[in-house]
């Protein structure tokens, strides 16, 4: 609490000029550390040191384990997803707490998530986990108002069996555990964050609302909780999983005031309908709005969520088609790589979804667009 109020009292004089300019106060904490495998700077994303513009899909049930935990989706095999991935594709899935908490026991068992993180280094693939969603699904199913930004995650609420700690504790505990994992990333704090303020028990979308200074909520919250990840893992890059599309906090310049924290590396957008379009959305808040602002603060956009419907309501062929478009078209306006919403291992091919099975062509083009510049260095390796 006290660490929140002193970072208001620093940035909120800038905070009026930076909004109205669409600038921001200047960062003052360094940049991650030297030694993770991933980097991050104005031209994109990094690998070994080799220019990378990943690709690869959100597969958030990589942790479902059935007989250990509650579970998100349908369990997968991990080797048989793994496996068959392009080199050096990047995978987003759920790292939340309820899926490290053993159903029968109530008690902490990371089993799941340490068998994701093992499948993946020994195929070697990267990941990219999202430590808590928004709209609270897998997890106590609570929606994050504006005071848990401000200082809800500070806090453990009991009351829900899949949560036995608070945000800021499983940050800690998850961070720590994972952090030299070579198959890291980033990490992603909150998966699509906002801070609007609820007006009914349920928080419908459509009753809350966004009351002033919602961007300095959000601010803080970064600047906050960003440096408390970063002490503990200084090496590896933290992205913001903004939705992108104008939601409370990230509206018009507040996007760009936002993503100005010092520990956030990345930033990114999620881009779902206008089938085929490269840079949907209006001229505040669109793609190519978000592009340029995340240039203006020197830092890659990723695209962590591309979807499209199919199966009854369009053929996966034409998704694929439209799909390509979209990236071809984004990677020429300046994004950093492109994840696609999303992998499932049973596919409703019958329903009209946003489902990925293993036999989609949508896997071709996550090979074909995907790409890493050739070593310069003789059997180049990573050392933790």
């Amino acid at each position: 609490m006290t660490r929140l109020r002193v970072s208001r009292l620093i940035v909120g004089a800038a905070t009026v000029v930076g909004l109205l300019l669409g600038t921001s106060p200047a960062a003052a904490a360094p940049a991650p550390a030297p030694g993770a495998r991933v980097t991050a700077s104005p031209d994109g994303f990094a690998l070994d040191g080799r220019a990378w513009w990943p690709t690869g899909f959100n597969a958030y049930q990589l942790a479902t384990d059935w007989s250990v935990n509650w579970g998100c989706g349908a369990m997968v095999d991990l080797d048989a997803y793994f496996g068959p991935l392009p080199p050096n594709s990047l995978t987003r899935f759920n790292l939340f707490q309820a899926l490290a908490v053993n159903r029968f026991t109530g008690q902490l068992d990371f089993g799941p998530m340490d068998a994701v993180f093992a499948a993946a280094e020994a195929h070697d693939q990267m990941l990219l986990p999202v430590l808590t969603p928004q709209d609270g699904a897998c997890e106590d199913e609570v929606f994050k108002g504006r005071q848990w930004y401000v200082d809800g995650w500070t806090e453990f609420t009991p009351g829900h069996e899949q949560v036995v700690m608070s945000y800021r504790d499983w940050m800690h505990t998850a961070v720590a555990r994972y952090r030299n994992s070579p198959s890291l990333a980033a990490w992603e704090l909150v998966g699509e964050p906002e801070t609007s303020s609820c007006t009914d028990p349920a928080c419908h979308w459509w009753t809350r609302s966004c009351e002033p200074g919602a961007a300095q909520v959000l601010r803080d919250f970064f600047d906050t909780a960003g440096a408390e990840l970063r002490a503990v893992d200084p090496h590896t890059l933290i992205t913001a999983g903004y939705t992108g599309g104008g939601q409370c906090g990230t509206q018009g310049d507040e996007y760009q005031f936002v993503s100005a924290s010092p520990y956030v590396d990345a930033v990114q957008y999620h881009d779902y309908g206008a089938d085929g379009l490269p840079l949907p959305g209006d001229q505040w808040n669109g793609l190519a709005r978000r592009v340029a602002q995340a240039a203006a603060v020197g830092k890659p956009l990723l695209v962590a969520e591309i979807g499209e419907l199919a199966g009854s309501c369009g053929s996966l062929g034409d998704r694929a088609d439209h799909i390509t478009t979209k990236i071809e078209g984004q990677r020429a306006a300046g994004t950093a790589g492109a994840l696609l919403w999303a992998f499932v291992p049973d596919p409703r091919e019958a329903d009209c979804t946003y489902d990925i099975g293993f036999d989609d062509p949508l896997w071709d083009v996550v090979e074909d667009l995907g790409s890493l510049e050739p070593s310069t260095l003789p059997n180049a390796q990573f050392s933790p």
